[in-house]
């Protein structure tokens, strides 16, 4: 079964690519590995949400804003390499614009960690950091970004 015939299997699309918002592409490869740019919540051209967590959003709605931004990241790697060339996602970066004392940023990227165990199985596990931040790019709540092997 290939990863394009599992996300079908999930019921789960893949977007458009976004449209970077500066000086940068969606996605490099260098060797067997592809590094996507930081992937906020677009969905359809637009920002799903703004505010930070444990304030105007709440950490279950930034939960499933990590999930859209894993999909937008995943949506990278396809247009440049194929999905289905991914051997393994090596490793996840987080970013959740926090209010004051909010400390669940783990468990917002359990979203997008969550998306990728589901599409890839035992290749989707991967090393990953959560950072919360005072702001992030357009307002919005968080941002994601991966690297995967690749054929």
């Amino acid at each position: 079964m290939t990863w394009r015939d599992r996300m079908a299997e999930l019921g789960v699309e893949l977007p458009p690519v976004a449209a970077p918002a500066g000086s940068y592409v969606p996605a490099v490869r260098t060797g067997s590995l592809v590094f996507t740019s930081g992937q906020v919540p677009i969905v359809d051209g637009t920002v799903a949400a703004t505010g930070k967590v444990g304030g105007e959003v709440s950490p279950e709605e930034a939960q499933r804003l990590a999930r859209v931004c894993a999909l937008n990241a995943l949506a990278a790697v396809d247009s440049l390499v194929g999905l289905d060339a991914v051997v393994r996602v090596v490793k996840v970066v987080g970013f959740v614009a926090s209010a004051e004392g909010f400390t669940g940023q783990p468990a917002v990227l359990n979203g997008a960690s969550d998306l990728l165990a589901e599409v890839f199985g035992e290749a989707g596990r991967h090393a990953r950091s959560a950072v919360g931040v005072a702001e992030l790019p357009l307002g919005v709540p968080v941002e994601v970004e991966i690297v995967v092997e690749v054929r």
